[in-house]
């Protein structure tokens, strides 16, 4: 990799001393290696982290890896995590706070298939819907309860199935809608073959229930130690220079990702894609937290019916700017 070299060059010019002088920081992903994750692997990539002083190991997520349980282990000083699923976890009693917010909007949709009877959100009665769970449900169950639909199956309700990472439910019709997100398996749908005049799609931005995605979260803690908050300025400050310039440079980014895809399963074509999609995302985000839309995430959680995803409102505890205001100034 490109970056290696980078590295070597750099051990070799500053000398051993200072090369080891290096910060360590270790941030979680929240999935696999893809251009969801773009601006940390940009940031690797372009030597942002080492002149920031730090070295930073990025570990991708999967299936089977929680990013609250990696933290909450000290397997990472730092993780990507959806705040639905970060602030559940914190009222069971982890204290993550969000430090940045590098994704302004949210991607997550709800793709349905058109001959499945589904035009409105009325159409979802009866019908059985594909959600994805491991923290990921928490959106969807507040917007079922908004629109006053049980999830327990019946006539009047929905039947929820849990969806694995993929989207075979919508395509062999054991579902009529699958959960995706606008960067990922939106795509996968139509590369399976269903046109984009086959679909429906209900983007929780429109519906009004759009949650915080992708923040960069730490335990309490490490906010009330200065030689750690200090490392996570230049982290946060490296990151979001890392994001614009990928903002700036979709392809560029992609192909950045695709050098550190160890399992060769990314596809050019579908990263460069993906890109241009998590750009939107990006966008209009500077890094610091807008207090109106982490209000919006939490009245969206609270309005969970008789199963709310949080039973109170964290407050300003669950945040904070004392990171992305010392490094943006």
């Amino acid at each position: 990799m490109k970056k290696r070299l980078f590295a070597a060059a750099a051990a070799l010019a500053l000398g051993g001393a200072q090369a080891s002088a290096l910060d360590d920081l270790t941030l979680q992903l929240k999935w696999v290696t893809q251009a969801q994750f773009a601006g940390y692997y940009v940031a690797l990539e372009n030597g942002y982290y080492e002149e920031e002083g730090l070295n930073v190991t990025i570990k991708p997520g999967g299936p089977d890896i929680a990013p609250t349980q990696v933290i909450a282990g000290g397997g990472a000083d730092v993780t990507v995590e959806w705040m639905p699923a970060a602030l559940a976890a914190r009222e069971k009693g982890l204290p993550l706070v969000n430090i940045a917010q590098p994704f302004k909007s949210s991607g997550m949709m709800l793709t349905c298939r058109k001959d499945a009877g589904v035009a409105t959100t009325d159409d979802f009665k009866g019908k059985t819907l594909g959600v994805w769970f491991f923290g990921n449900e928490f959106p969807f169950l507040s917007w079922m309860s908004q629109l006053g639909i049980p999830t327990e199956g019946g006539s009047d309700g929905v039947e929820v199935l849990k969806q694995g990472f993929n989207v075979d439910p919508i395509l062999q019709g054991q579902a009529a809608c699958i959960s995706t997100m606008t960067y990922n398996e939106y795509w996968q749908v139509i590369d399976a073959g269903l046109g984009a005049d086959d679909l429906v799609v209900f983007k929780y931005e429109d519906q009004g229930v759009a949650t915080l995605e992708d923040g960069l979260y730490v335990l309490e803690d490490k906010l009330g130690d200065a030689g750690e908050v200090d490392k996570l300025v230049r982290f946060v400050r490296a990151s979001m220079k890392g994001w614009k310039y990928a903002e700036d440079n979709p392809d560029e980014a992609a192909l950045i990702v695709l050098e550190y895809d160890e399992t060769g399963a990314q596809t050019e074509r579908h990263q460069k894609r993906m890109m241009g999609e998590i750009a939107k995302l990006t966008a209009g985000s500077n890094g610091a937290l807008v207090p109106a839309d982490f209000q919006r995430t939490v009245d969206t959680l609270l309005a969970g019916g008789s199963d709310p995803v949080i039973t109170a409102d964290p407050g300003d505890s669950a945040w904070t700017h004392a990171i992305t205001d010392a490094a943006l100034n």
